[in-house]
This record gives structure tokens, C-alpha cells and sequence, in this order.
């Protein structure tokens, strides 16, 4: 025998039940978007709050300006355009500048034309002029490796003068100006060359013709130098009349005699 169990019919909530349940859940989601939304802002502006006033400490609402340029302007009339820009002077240093005179501003930072707070910061840094070279120490060194080490220095070798000396001939005795002075870069210098030691007796050329000095110089390891012609009225034109250096005088080999000749009245 069956028995039926009578069940309660299953009734479907209504459309306007679901509406209503959509509804609620809306405004809950929007509630809680709402509330994370205050959130994440609450917590940009705080960091931003933080970094303006506790880490950054700047007015938050401040005015700007435009940096002047001050590139080539002289140091002092740099510093009174930034005063006059309401900025200030952060530091100002030199530095060396191949080309720039010393004292001109040669770099700025913040650059031109950038718009600063007031009272915001440049930096400055003016040319110290043309980097500085030491000559170097050459004596010892033969002439023509004394030249290498010249050029090698960024300096410029002028001429080359022979004296004697006791050292061997061609080699470097000295500079000018001396070792260890400063010169600019392409500063020149001269170097003083040994002929070798003075040994040789300058001979007394005093009367004789050009021709006969010259064979008389070469004679004695000595050379002709310079011949000058000056009016004498007391001496008979085409001889020498003076002589550097002096007859008797001892000389290295290969040292220039310079000669005056008489001319005709």
C-alpha cells in the first residue's frame, strides 16, 4: 500500500522580489567601492602631504619663476641676477675652461629658461681660465728628445739657442723659462743647447777681409755668423773692424762669431 505525502507547492520569489534584492546589493557595493575609493585618496593625499611638508618641505601653492641665463656673464653679475630673480645661490665653484675667460659663468644648473620656485637654488660654475703646465725638467736629454717631451706637454718649442758648456754637445742645459714654471697650453719655450765645452781660443779677426775671417773661424772648428756693415772713416772699408765674441776668448766648438765690417764713407 502507497502512501502520498502531499508536499507545499515551490513558489519562485516574485520579480519585483529580485529587483529589490538587486537593488540592496547595489548600494552595499557601491557603499564599499565608496569607502575603498576615500581610501586609496585619503592615502595619496597623505603621501603626497607627507613628501611636501615633512620630506620636501616647499610651499605647496608657491610661485614660480624663469631662470635667467647666466652662461658668459661675469661671476658677480650672475650672483645679482639671481638675487634679482628671487633665487638664491646654491654654490659657486671654478673650474678650468680652455677657452673661457676667468671669472665667466660657464654652467648653471637649474639651465635657462626653466621655470623654479621662488627662492629655489643655482648652482654656478665660472672658468678658473686655461689649465696650467709645468715645464718639464730637460737638462740631460739630447735636444731633439728634449723637443718630443716639449710637444708632448701641450707646449711649443720656440727656438733652440747653443752656449757653451761643459756638457756634451747637443744636449739640453736648461729652459726658459726654467722646469716647474707654469705656462698655458701652447706656452713657449726655449732650449738652451750645450755647443760642448769652451776650448777653443777665439781668434783675433780685427783687420782682415770677410773671406779671410770666415777661413780663419772654420779653421779653428769656430763658425762665421751675422756679418754687419757700418760706416767707419777710420778704417779701410770690407775689413773687420769688431768681433763677438772677443779675440782671445775661449769658446766650445762650433760657436757663431759675429763680425762687423767697415764700409766706405
Amino acid at each position: 500500500m502507497r502512501v502520498r505525502r502531499h508536499l507545499p507547492p515551490l513558489r519562485l520569489p516574485a520579480r519585483e522580489d529580485w529587483e529589490r534584492g538587486l537593488t540592496r546589493l547595489r548600494a552595499v557595493d557601491r557603499r564599499r567601492a565608496g569607502r575603498w575609493a576615500a581610501a586609496f585618496v585619503g592615502t595619496l593625499l597623505a603621501g603626497y602631504l607627507t613628501a611636501a611638508l615633512v620630506i620636501f618641505p616647499t610651499p605647496i601653492l608657491s610661485r614660480s619663476q624663469e631662470v635667467p641665463r647666466l652662461l658668459g656673464l661675469d661671476g658677480a653679475a650672475a650672483r645679482e641676477q639671481v638675487a634679482a630673480a628671487g633665487l638664491s645661490l646654491a654654490r659657486d665653484s671654478a673650474e678650468t675652461h680652455a677657452t673661457a675667460e676667468p671669472g665667466t659663468v660657464i654652467w648653471q644648473d637649474p639651465p635657462p629658461g626653466l621655470r623654479a620656485p621662488q627662492g629655489a637654488r643655482v648652482l654656478l660654475i665660472t672658468s678658473a681660465g686655461a689649465a696650467k703646465i709645468r715645464v718639464p725638467d730637460l737638462a740631460g736629454y739630447d735636444a731633439q728628445l728634449a723637443r718630443i717631451f716639449v710637444r708632448a706637454a701641450g707646449l711649443v718649442v720656440s727656438r733652440v739657442e747653443s752656449v757653451p758648456a761643459a756638457a756634451a754637445p747637443g744636449v739640453t742645459v736648461v729652459t726658459r723659462p726654467p722646469a716647474a714654471a707654469v705656462l698655458p697650453p701652447g706656452g713657449a719655450v726655449v732650449l738652451v743647447v750645450s755647443q760642448g765645452a769652451p776650448t777653443i781660443g777665439v781668434p783675433e779677426l780685427l783687420g782682415l777681409s770677410t773671406a779671410d775671417a770666415r777661413v780663419r773661424l772654420e779653421q779653428d772648428g769656430l763658425r762665421l755668423g751675422t756679418v754687419e756693415r757700418r760706416r767707419t772713416p777710420d778704417a779701410t772699408p770690407g775689413t773687420v773692424v769688431a768681433q763677438r765674441p772677443f779675440g782671445g776668448t775661449l769658446a766650445a766648438p762650433g760657436t757663431v762669431v759675429d763680425i762687423v765690417v767697415a764700409r766706405s764713407p
